[in-house]
């Protein structure tokens, strides 16, 4: 099997904390994990199986002096990027008690730019075990990728992380 590109923002945190521990449960002799703040289009081409991990901001991270995050400024590189026969496995952080009715919502935008290269999701999620309001992550009955929050069942992640490497996997074959 080729490898595995893992490519997650932003740095630091809890989305870095998952991407490493997929990258443990995967194993390092199958994937390469990249920040996408240090990445270029190209380097999400060169994969033929590839993850993205992404969180959603809570409103107390909203303001006027807020740049941007990681993905903010990664998004604008997958425009026109060809990504046909590929797979694209997502995961996604939030809080589905103070952001209920957007619990993983990036992990939805995040979603939409992946179909538009021609990539093939894969990892879709029920939503058996969780709890929200809404989500632009939740279509046809299922999660586009792996919802987590670490903020209220961290709990419950590498149990989660496990399963959906065990979804995954056979996937990427």
């Amino acid at each position: 099997m080729s490898k595995i590109g893992l490519f997650y923002g932003p740095e630091g945190g809890n989305v870095e904390r998952v991407a490493k521990l997929l990258a443990e449960k995967i194993g390092s002799d199958r994937i390469v994990v990249h920040k996408v703040k240090d990445c270029e289009a190209k380097d999400v081409a060169q994969y033929s199986n590839i993850i993205m991990g992404i969180s959603t901001l809570g409103k107390h991270n909203w303001s006027s002096d807020n740049s941007g995050n990681d993905w903010d400024i990664f998004f604008p590189k997958l425009n026109g990027l060809n990504l046909k026969g590929k797979k694209v496995a997502l995961f996604g952080l939030g809080d589905h008690i103070a952001y209920a009715d957007f619990f993983v919502d990036s992990m939805g935008d995040l979603a939409d730019s992946i179909i538009l290269t021609g990539a093939e999701i894969v990892g879709q999620v029920s939503d058996e075990g969780y709890e929200f309001g809404d989500s632009r992550a939740f279509r046809e009955d299922k999660f586009v990728g792996l919802p987590l929050d670490e903020d209220f069942e961290d709990d419950l992640t590498e149990e989660r992380v496990e399963n959906w490497v065990k979804l995954i996997l056979p996937e990427f074959e």
